[in-house]
């Protein structure tokens, strides 16, 4: 994946998404597909995306026995994806059983959703080390964790954040939030945004506004 930015395809339709990833298709290489859009559409936004040359991150979030949910990871296998993700809470069998799986697409743990308020970093670092230690390849986790997470896992351990929100955006229902520059910065691998682009005016201008940013970062650094 070249660009860190992941768009998520929050919309009802396979039409929306397709005019979302044609006008942003430029600045972002994969999109996420989460529940909303995947029951709504099911495979066929997969597909859509695999025409495009494009990257699909399932989050689906699976937390279920062990076997569902390996056989919930080789069937995301099956469809080709690129990440897909597992709840960490789903305890060390659950995750093992899941990085087990022969072939599969890059596993995430997802640690504390990013609605939850307060102070949730020992809980994160907790899940987040557990899904490491069964073979995980990195975790979803929310901006403020990211430092934390890093410095704990390495720089190879993959953080993907969503919760980010451009300067002025409003932050609807999410708590722990950071600008897409502050959360690169922090040790983020790729950010996740949906609202700031999807809800915005011009799509395609806010999604390359948000790229632009994150070059600077990368730039700062070089």
């Amino acid at each position: 994946m070249k660009s860190k930015l992941i768009v998520a395809l929050d919309v009802d339709t396979l039409q929306e998404a397709a005019a979302l990833i044609q006008v942003t298709r430029d600045v972002v290489d994969v999109f996420k597909v989460g529940s909303q859009l995947f029951t709504r559409v099911g495979p066929p936004i997969l597909a859509f995306l695999h025409e495009q040359g494009k990257e699909c991150f399932l989050d689906l979030k699976f937390h279920d026995i062990p076997s569902v949910v390996a056989n919930a990871v080789a069937a995301a296998a099956a469809l080709k994806v690129s990440m897909v993700t597992v709840h960490a809470c789903g305890g060390a069998e659950m995750l093992r059983a899941a990085a087990a799986v022969p072939n599969r697409p890059r596993l995430l743990g997802v640690t504390v959703l990013t609605s939850v308020s307060g102070d949730v970093q020992a809980e994160v670092l907790r899940r987040a080390k557990l899904a490491k230690e069964c073979g995980l390849d990195g975790v979803i986790a929310s901006p403020r964790e990211i430092r934390a997470v890093r410095e704990a896992m390495g720089s190879n351990f993959l953080i993907v954040t969503p919760g980010i929100r451009p300067a002025k955006a409003e932050a609807g229902d999410q708590q722990r939030v950071m600008t897409p520059a502050e959360a690169i910065a922090a040790g983020a691998s790729y950010i996740v945004v949906g609202r700031p682009i999807i809800g915005a005016d011009d799509p395609a201008r806010a999604a390359a506004n948000i790229a632009a940013e994150i070059a600077s970062v990368a730039n700062a650094s070089a």
